[in-house]
């Protein structure tokens, strides 16, 4: 099959360029973000709520509570880890939005435009930890110091990210290859 060229180039240059999906602006991902906060602290406190019999340690005298055990403590994050992962990875695969995202009008896309497959959504997930993980690497660093609440602002290096950027996208998108687009 051959194409022709027209005023502006090859027959199919203009409609590819129409479908291409608007990217959201920052200000939107950003109000998404907000919302979604939220909703994962919601996601977090139902799972450690549900979770909590299995690891507390009980009472202790004068009906103080107690911390739970390192191990305990690993564990519950695990699992919290792992439910925040399923609940993210699945909504943003196979076409399906966070509440949100359907509240702002946003999907997330790969590099062609489509909803992102699984390993990419993962990869998204496990890359949004990069700035919390930092942040509690550094206040470990620092708490001898008495510096240990200056780590706190590591916890929005992926959303800083985009602040250089040359798309504008947040780290985790940039690593994942995903990126927030309009839908409306």
């Amino acid at each position: 099959m051959s194409r022709t060229r027209g005023a502006a180039g090859p027959v199919g240059d203009d409609s590819a360029r129409e479908q291409r999906p608007t990217p959201a602006t920052l200000w939107r991902r950003v109000a998404a973000l907000v919302y979604e906060a939220l909703l994962l602290a919601a996601l977090i406190l139902i799972a450690g709520f549900l979770i909590a019999p299995l690891v507390s340690p009980g009472s202790g005298p004068g009906r103080r509570l107690l911390l739970p055990a390192l191990p305990a403590r690993v564990s519950e994050f695990c699992v919290l880890f792992a439910a925040g992962g399923w609940y993210y990875v699945w909504s943003w695969t196979g076409g399906r939005k966070t509440l949100p995202m359907k509240t702002w009008h946003m999907a997330i896309v790969d590099a062609d435009g489509a909803p992102p497959h699984r390993r990419a959504a993962l990869g998204r997930y496990i890359a949004w930890w990069i700035g919390p993980a930092c942040a509690l690497g550094a206040f470990v660093a620092l708490r001898p110091t008495g510096l240990g609440a200056h780590a706190v602002w590591l916890v929005g290096l992926n959303y800083l990210w985009a602040l250089v950027d040359p798309d504008r996208l947040f780290l985790h998108d940039r690593i994942a290859g995903t990126r927030l687009v309009r839908t409306g």
